[in-house]
């Protein structure tokens, strides 16, 4: 009895210090190496895997660095102060870039925006959005109100104010997933020094713009005829902005009839 107890110990002893050599020593083989440049890139971004950079997050973002396949300004979380670590680690020059900020545009307030129907569904916006005429707000092209941006920030810097998402630039990353999510393709990213946005996304001609929403674009055009450096346009019958050339002077917001340009 006790014989037979020793033999079974001692086989299942010698069976796991086979498993365990034989563990090590395929460790070992077929370990594969990490450059410690990637380790080191890793530690400096700063972990939210938001995806902002293009990668499924900060892991496969160091290793794309690494392989020369990423910038080291590449991440928009981390900011210039980030970059500046990654670039003295691969020891490259780091190019300063313009801190940039999701914008939302529509003004199509509670209150400015008229309504269809109520909706009692799932409050998402991709929800919202296969509803008859896109929603129960009257302007196809606005807001939906639903929240999708909200729940997809990860910095708290996106909510809904007064039935419209309104982007708080001093949290706002710049990683784009609100931009990624909207299914209205209402939201952008703009460099946060130009101070000024148009806050509609409307293809209607003036007429039926006022129709649903007091605070929606006309297209009537001057914003275009006075801007000195060319730098808005009517398209579409909604104004737009080439932050490239716009240099922030607000003429354009004060000659807006409908004060749909703000400043931000």
């Amino acid at each position: 009895m006790i014989a037979g107890i020793l033999i079974a110990t001692i086989c299942v002893a010698a069976v796991g210090l086979f498993v365990g050599l034989f563990l090590g020593f395929a460790g070992k083989k077929f370990a594969v190496e990490v450059d410690e440049r990637e380790e080191k890139i890793l530690s400096a971004l700063p972990g939210a895997n938001c995806g902002g950079c293009g990668q499924a997050g900060c892991a496969a973002m160091a290793h794309s660095i690494v392989e020369g396949n990423s910038p080291v300004n590449g991440c928009p979380v981390g900011g210039e102060a980030v970059a500046a670590q990654i670039a003295e680690i691969m020891g490259q020059k780091v190019e300063k870039t313009e801190p940039m900020a999701a914008f939302v545009k529509c003004s199509g307030t509670c209150s400015a925006a008229k309504t269809k129907y109520e909706y009692t569904g799932v409050l998402d916006c991709k929800y919202v959005a296969m509803t008859p005429g896109k929603g129960p707000k009257a302007c196809s092209f606005g807001c939906l109100g639903g929240g999708t941006c909200v729940r997809v920030c990860a910095f708290d810097a996106i909510h809904i104010v007064d039935g419209i998402a309104v982007v708080d630039t001093e949290k706002c990353k710049a990683c784009g997933k609100c931009v990624e999510n909207c299914p209205q393709h209402l939201i952008e990213l703009k460099p946060v020094k130009n101070k000024y946005a148009v806050g509609c996304s409307s293809k209607d001609k003036g007429p039926a713009v006022m129709k649903v929403c007091t605070a929606g674009c006309i297209g009537c055009g001057l914003c275009q005829k006075n801007c000195p450096k060319d730098a808005i346009h009517v398209t579409d019958f909604v104004a737009h902005i080439d932050y490239e050339k716009c240099v922030s002077c607000g003429i354009c917001a004060q000659k807006c009839p409908k004060k749909v340009i703000t400043k931000l």
